[in-house]
């Protein structure tokens, strides 16, 4: 068989290095056509000095000069520019690992989805800006899209499509992250340090603190309705703080489905990888016996407002849900930055939120022009949330 023809995008951060890192395990030949990386200039290098890609990309123009020098000599292509990063992925490479944080994942999601890509998608805002539009598209393009969030994993592992329309609910849980059993007046107080150190998960910044927020959930009650065509009251979450049952499918004869596992990001990857078939590699091994004991509890919407401001974008529709991105990323940025606390995070999302409804900003998403849609929606936001933010 021809080797497989492979794209990871975002290949610096914590889930492209599990990518490559589960790769190595990979009982197939593999074509490793493209890394792209945002700004780390030498971990690229590295990783393409590793594995020798036929081309290498930083997403960061200025950055070029850099990666150029760093691989002088090796015969790996280098290339800059959010452009570049999307014609990786719109090369038409068997497999896409969409592993960009952020809004700036969605060109290039789009763009492995109209080139029949299968994509290990991992890179939220693709699904909640453009959810609709990109499952679309990839299913008029032979494609397909399969998630690699270890909840949305959990569903896809669990979920009979022949019994879709028997689904009572899908049940998504959540760590609860570092503030679980914090009151809300607690909360108001708390450090980037501590809002950083999640319990279960090594994740990047902006992710951990939508953790934290318990946002992360939020998006992923979004991302969820979309992939598997369920209505939001059809979509919930539960608190379990061992953070093992990674998500449940609840059908009408009483059945609840659930997919297990210890908390290791390279479990979701190699089932998106390996699709329709089981990958053979060192997995940590679940045993229940000494874990002893899983608990759960309902989540507090009154303490993690962000909840209940994603369940209404949801049922909102529109472009609600990445307008709610867009606003929440500027809100992480700035208490990243230490200019506002850990509560004014979700107060700022919804008084953005409100502003551009109240100016009817927050329009369809639809297939044709997704990208420039979406991005328009995504540019509003930021900036009513950096007025939000100014005020604040």
């Amino acid at each position: 068989m021809a080797p497989r023809r492979v794209v990871v995008l975002g290949s610096t951060g914590s889930v492209g290095v599990s990518t490559l890192e589960l790769l190595a395990h990979a009982e197939e030949a593999i074509d490793l056509v493209a890394l792209t990386a945002g700004t780390k200039v030498e971990a690229l290098a590295e990783q393409a000095l590793r594995w020798r890609p036929r081309i290498a990309v930083i997403a960061d123009e200025t950055r070029l000069g850099e990666l150029r020098a760093r691989l002088d000599g090796s015969g790996v292509e280098a290339a800059a520019g959010p452009n570049a990063v999307a014609d990786c992925a719109r090369d038409g490479a068997d497999w896409v690992m969409s592993a960009i944080v952020g809004a700036a994942g969605l060109a290039p999601t789009l763009a492995a989805a109209r080139a029949g890509s299968t994509i290990g998608l991992a890179n939220k805002e693709s699904l909640v800006c453009a959810g609709p539009a990109l499952l679309a598209i990839a299913k008029a393009a032979g494609g397909a899209v399969i998630p690699v969030d270890s909840e949305h994993s959990a569903i896809f592992q669990a979920f009979e499509q022949h019994n879709a329309d028997r689904v009572l609910r899908l049940i998504l849980t959540a760590s609860g992250g570092p503030f679980r059993s914090l009151t809300r007046e607690a909360m108001k107080n708390v450090s980037r340090e501590q809002a950083l150190a999640h319990p279960n998960w090594d994740m990047g910044p902006k992710i951990s603190i939508d953790s934290a927020t318990m946002m992360n959930k939020g998006l992923e009650m979004i991302e969820a309705a979309y992939l598997f065509a369920m209505p939001p009251e059809k979509v919930d979450v539960i608190i379990h703080p061992q953070s093992i049952v990674h998500s449940l499918v609840e059908y009408q004869d009483g059945s609840t489905m659930a997919q297990l596992g210890c908390p290791d990001m390279k479990t979701p990857i190699a089932c998106a990888w390996a699709w329709p078939k089981r990958m053979n590699w060192p997995a940590p091994k679940l045993d229940l016996a000494a874990i002893a004991s899983l608990t759960f509890e309902a989540p507090d919407e009154e303490r993690f407002p962000a909840l209940r401001i994603a369940r209404e974008c949801l049922t909102t529709g529109g472009g609600a849900p990445a307008a709610m991105n867009a606003a929440n990323e500027v809100a992480v940025e700035a208490f990243l930055q230490g200019r506002i606390g850990f509560l004014d995070i979700a107060t700022i999302v919804a008084h953005a939120l409100d502003a551009m409804n109240s100016a009817d900003e927050l329009t369809e998403v639809g297939n044709d022009d997704a990208v420039y849609q979406a991005l328009m929606i995504d540019a509003s936001a930021r900036r009513v949330a950096a007025q939000v933010l100014s005020r604040l």
